[in-house]
């Protein structure tokens, strides 16, 4: 069995990550000691770096999930932004920006950032296009997951099972484990 250490402070994310993977025989170690984050517009960059910063550091081969949601109305907001939106305003501060907007397209974004030490960091980036519902709906997932509407359920609504076998993390992972075999 494959070892990894996955540097995120987020259980949810984690618990996730570390299912998908266990299918591929590979064990995910938690590490939440975080790591310096750059100020992009972008995930992939972020990802990028705190995959080598980590895997620098730890001396060990590291993943990173820099996520994302991107609301069309919002003008991507809060994009890369989404974890310090979430943390400090929640969902109902963002459906009340929402508010009465027609357009409720949003995209769902995760960048998986690896790096072995030594080496140059790899990023692969799955996507799920929804939209925001005009309440919070479920009490399954973390996050975001009870407003993003995906084939008229949210995340919230499908149970990790379900999640997990079309997120987009789950996306991510699999353009990763193509990259890995």
């Amino acid at each position: 069995m494959r070892e990894m250490v996955f540097v995120t402070g987020n259980k949810g994310k984690f618990g996730e990550a570390k299912e998908i993977l266990a299918a591929k025989d590979i064990e995910l170690i938690q590490n939440k000691d975080g790591y310096p984050e750059l100020q992009e517009d972008e995930l992939e960059p972020i990802a990028a770096y705190g995959a080598k910063y980590c895997a620098e550091k730890l001396k060990h081969p590291v993943m990173v999930d820099d996520s994302g949601l991107f609301i069309n109305a919002l003008n991507g907001f809060p994009g890369p932004y989404s974890a310090f939106v979430e943390e400090y305003l929640g969902n109902q501060k963002v459906l009340k920006l929402m508010g009465d907007e027609s357009d409720r397209a949003a995209v769902f974004k995760s960048v998986i950032g690896y790096c072995e030490p030594g080496g140059e960091p790899v990023t692969f980036t799955g996507t799920v296009e929804g939209e925001i519902a005009h309440e919070e709906r479920g009490s399954g997932g973390f996050g975001y997951d009870p407003i993003f509407e995906y084939n008229g359920n949210t995340f919230g609504e499908l149970g990790a099972e379900e999640k997990n076998k079309m997120s987009h993390r789950k996306r991510a992972l699999d353009k990763f484990f193509d990259w890995l075999d």
